[in-house]
């Protein structure tokens, strides 16, 4: 019997790339799931499946993202990304797994102007950011070592993200307008789930806990304006595109200004090599396009 690894989330976009990326990985047995096979927060359900199955680690990238309607759909924001994160964790902790969690940096209120650092005060500027960071308090209360891994604008060849809109209504329309005034950094799902496995891996390799914060994004910090411009230029698009503020286009859940995070942590603890923002993108209208 190999070990068994759980991932949740599995239609998400780093739970599609985990999919794909775990045929590199055949020293494991891996059981994919999403709300379908494994509701997360029904808490007998997940016991039953940890005393059944006794996965080693689980992987947490199940997650309610959609920051405009979590502003009015509140509840199930955070059953889903607080409540459901405390019964994977506690089952961690009974079954002496470890638990990986994907986390935001929508945790931080956007007024820094240096990249922030784990430690660095959170304050969340909407609710989605709230019922995240309710998650991340929740997990280390059930299980001290757990790993709390906080990302940005992420996109994937998988599921609906900035790229893919931004490819599709840069076909579609002469000028585009897109916001300059938010700033940080885009993450390639492919290379988080890269990530993700060498943190599982190191931890069952070596049994040493790495428990605590770290951030993960692309190398680069940019504003969604540069990063439509990039899509336009790889996609090979002629749409104009448009920097606007922030202002000219107001959305129901307020959006950090500048939410760069710095990576050295999660880099220099497992030898993590980050990748140029401009080079995954590339990779992945690459994969598009084909």
């Amino acid at each position: 019997m190999r070990p068994l690894i759980l991932v949740t989330g599995k239609n998400g976009q780093v739970g599609n790339e985990l999919v794909k990326l775990s045929a590199q990985y055949p020293q494991f047995d891996y059981e994919f799931t999403d709300v379908a096979e494994l509701d997360i927060t029904d808490a007998k359900l997940v016991s039953d499946f940890f005393t059944e199955r006794k996965p080693v680690c689980c992987i947490n990238a199940a997650a309610y993202t959609a920051v405009d309607k979590a502003e009015t759909d509140r509840e199930l924001a955070l059953k889903i990304n607080a409540e459901a994160v405390g019964i994977l964790a506690e089952n961690c902790a009974k079954g002496g797994a470890q638990f990986i969690h994907i986390s935001t940096d929508y945790v931080y209120d956007g007024l820094a102007t240096s990249p922030y650092l784990e430690d660095n005060e959170v304050n969340p500027v909407n609710f989605y950011g709230y019922s995240k960071l309710e998650g991340e308090k929740i997990a280390f209360e059930k299980l001290p070592s757990t790993v709390v891994i906080r990302t940005s604008w992420v996109y994937s060849f998988f599921g609906n993200n900035f790229v893919k809109t931004m490819l599709r209504l840069l076909s579609e329309r002469d000028s585009l307008n897109v916001v300059g005034d938010q700033v940080g950094s885009p993450t390639y799902a492919a290379d988080l789930a890269k990530a993700i496995m060498q943190i599982a891996v190191q931890q069952q390799t070596t049994g040493q806990s790495f428990e605590g914060v770290y951030h993960y994004s692309n190398e680069g910090i940019i504003s969604w304006y540069d990063f439509a411009t990039e899509v336009k230029a790889l996609g090979n698009k002629d749409c104009e595109v448009n920097a606007i503020a922030t202002s000219g286009y107001p959305t129901p859940a307020k959006r950090p200004g500048y939410s760069a995070m710095d990576k050295d942590k999660i880099a220099s603890t497992f030898n993590l090599t980050l990748r140029d923002w401009k080079d995954s993108l590339r990779e992945c209208i690459g994969l598009l396009n084909a």
